[in-house]
């Protein structure tokens, strides 16, 4: 029984910032893998729904660094809660 993975918001965020970013250079998942020093199989499992992985601050900290630009530019202005975790007072 496959399905999507729930994923925190700011780890969503980060996903389709990278994304964007890959897709605006015309990047390959095999490029950004090369980036970060992961494999090419890990960039896919990042972008797949039904999987777990995702991108961690020293992968944020690379792509910035390649980028030109600063780790915060991949994190949203604003802090994102989802309605669930907000009445649970998380």
């Amino acid at each position: 029984m496959e399905g999507k993975v729930k994923l925190d918001l700011i780890e969503q965020h980060v996903i389709d910032f990278v994304r964007k970013l890959r897709a605006d250079k015309k990047l390959r998942q095999e490029d950004i893998a090369y980036i970060i020093g992961v494999k090419a199989s890990f960039i896919g499992n990042v972008e797949n729904l039904s999987n777990p992985a995702k991108y961690n601050l020293k992968h944020i900290n690379i792509f910035a660094d390649h980028f030109g630009l600063s780790p915060k530019d991949f994190l949203p202005s604003t802090a994102l809660i989802s309605k669930k975790k907000e009445n649970k007072g998380l």
